[in-house]
């Protein structure tokens, strides 16, 4: 066995050490980032090189870290100020009981796209679903499954997703140009998941819970004023806006509403900003509104860190060319997206963590498609929703256990392995024979 074989397996035991005991993920990703420079050392690299290949590796995704930060701000300001209460508020009206599964699939599709977090809807739309399916006596399987599609149909391709960020910052492509390819290869998964959640659903129907909305209407001002920060988010993100602006503007506004429309007090608010909980720990208020929060992105922030810090070695060393060319040479047959997904579902199952999942199926798979845009959509029709399907992985585990439901609902979610299944029939079917690329979908 080789030293790159010794050098992997190392740091793949610790990663399965750090599941088994569930030990933080960290401690694995440090002692891969020890490893993995020992490994370039050995290979004739000094120890100054290979800390600046380890920093070049990291300000690689300095970006994200940012935007990272403002996504905790985003997510606890939109709560406070009411602009996430409002939505839920409105939204709950929106619901056809006769279709309420259908219902459920679009109204977490709508509050993971405003807000980006799969985590964050599902503690605030999913649970109010969840609730109303319960008390309805309706399948939980099924609205649990539904519940799952939506929170990730956003955390795909929302703006303010920190994976479709991230994927973004990885392959040094356009977020927006990303969104419009996103959109161009799952609207069929879409309408598709649609339709089984009518047909399957029946006839059952599942009545709006009215003290929800009691709720909200008697602990905020619910003025319309409160919905100008998505407003602005939406329209500064439509006129193609960077990001990083768009949520600065987003914040201010929101904060600004937090003080003047519903009286937080600065101090308060810098609180809010920091750890995303305001309201009384066990209150119904709190377990639908507390979350977000800078500090609830600081270790997904240190893992994208580490994680991509590895880059910058394996960019000069060969620790992973052997793994690569057996991949090029799979791709032969499997297609290049279907030895992404392949990869994405292995990386998923090793790393039980999407944003962990993302990276090293980038490190991997980057050499097969010469164009960075098709890498990120491949990516983002992949590993991005493959990582919720992982039973043991965080990424639907969570979810799932905040909305009350069980693991076995997973069968339910149908967007999120329609996307890939889809689009991996269209690679397979472009495929020429005897070609080791296919022509994936352009984004025009």
């Amino acid at each position: 066995m080789g030293l790159e074989a010794w050098v992997l397996g190392a740091f793949l035991t610790a990663l399965a050490a750090c599941i088994i005991t569930g030990t933080e993920l960290l401690y694995a990703l440090l002692f891969g980032m020890f490893c993995f420079s020992w490994y370039a050392v050995k290979k004739g690299r000094t120890p100054g090189n290979v800390l600046r290949l380890l920093m070049s590796g990291m300000a690689r995704v300095g970006n994200i870290i940012i935007i990272f930060v403002l996504i905790g701000c985003l997510t606890a300001s939109w709560r406070v100020s009411g602009t996430i209460p409002f939505i839920l508020y409105h939204s709950v009206g929106l619901i056809e009981p006769k279709y309420f599964v259908l219902c459920t699939f679009l109204l977490c599709c709508m509050m993971s796209f405003l807000t980006g977090t799969s985590f964050g809807t599902s503690s605030t739309m999913g649970v109010i679903c969840m609730m109303i399916s319960n008390t309805a006596g309706l399948n939980p399987m099924l609205t649990a499954g539904s519940i799952l599609s939506g929170v990730f149909f956003g955390d795909r391709c929302s703006p303010m997703s920190s994976s479709a960020l991230l994927v973004n910052s990885l392959t040094e492509t356009d977020i927006y140009r990303n969104i419009k390819g996103m959109v161009k290869t799952s609207w069929v998964p879409f309408l598709i998941t649609c339709v089984l959640y009518i047909a399957l659903a029946g006839n059952i129907a599942a009545e709006p819970d009215h003290t929800v909305t009691a709720l909200f209407e008697e602990n905020f001002s619910l003025s319309w004023v409160t919905a100008m920060p998505a407003v602005l988010m939406l329209l500064l993100a439509i006129l193609r806006v960077d990001v990083k602006i768009a949520m600065g503007v987003s914040i201010i506004a929101a904060s600004a509403a937090a003080i003047m429309i519903q009286g937080v007090a600065p101090g308060e608010l810098i609180y809010t900003l920091w750890t995303g909980g305001i309201f009384e720990e066990g209150s119904r208020l709190a377990v639908l509104l507390n979350g977000g929060g800078i500090s609830s992105m600081v270790e997904v922030g240190a893992i994208v860190l580490i994680s991509a810090s590895y880059s910058g070695i394996f960019s000069v060393t060969p620790l992973l060319s052997g793994v690569k060319e057996n991949l090029k040479q799979t791709s032969v047959k499997l297609t290049p997206f279907g030895t992404v997904i392949l990869t994405s579902l292995l990386s998923s199952m090793v790393s039980c963590n999407q944003s962990l999942g993302t990276i090293l199926t980038w490190q991997i798979c980057d050499d097969l498609y010469q164009d960075k845009e098709e890498l990120a959509i491949a990516l983002e029709n992949s590993v991005i929703l493959v990582a919720a399907l992982i039973p043991w992985g965080i990424a639907g585990a969570v979810p799932v256990a905040t909305i009350g439901a069980e693991i076995t609902c997973l069968p339910a979610a149908f967007y999120l392995y329609l996307v890939p299944a889809w689009n991996l029939w269209l690679s397979v079917r472009k495929q020429k024979p005897g070609r080791s690329r296919s022509n994936e979908i352009r984004i025009s």
